[in-house]
């Protein structure tokens, strides 16, 4: 699998990733410790990369473009240290492989991880009157 490492990352997270066999990059390490949002998500879909995060701005622009690609984990835990993000990680590569190479949003909690595969369709919603 191919990764996009967002800044509220470790860089040694990237590492991790390269020395278990995946294509992984942190945005330091190419110097777009600055690229806005929407630019990040463009780059992901244009390297068919997987966004690793922990801001949830992502999720939402992906959820809003309709679109399936790019994947989205967004990690949301009270121990943000890479070898806690590591374990988790692990974790849900081997429990959705399929659905992150097809197109999800995945969100990673200390107790809980929920996936929502994309495109996300909105809910039609009934009125009574």
């Amino acid at each position: 699998m191919k990764f996009l490492l967002d800044m509220g990352l470790a860089g040694s997270t990237a590492r991790f990733l390269r020395a278990n066999g995946h294509d992984a990059i942190h945005l330091r390490e190419q110097g777009l410790q600055r690229l806005v949002d929407e630019e990040i998500v463009s780059k992901a879909v244009g390297e068919d990369r997987i966004i690793l995060t922990h801001d949830l701005d992502f999720g939402r622009i992906v959820a809003l473009s309709g679109e399936r690609l790019p994947s989205v984990l967004t990690f949301r835990l009270t121990d943000m240290r890479a070898e806690n993000v590591n374990r988790y990680l692990v974790d849900v590569l081997a429990r959705f492989p399929e659905e992150l190479e097809i197109g999800a949003l995945v969100s990673i909690q200390d107790d809980s991880v929920r996936l929502r595969r994309l495109p996300v369709r909105r809910s039609s919603r009934k009125s009574f009157e």
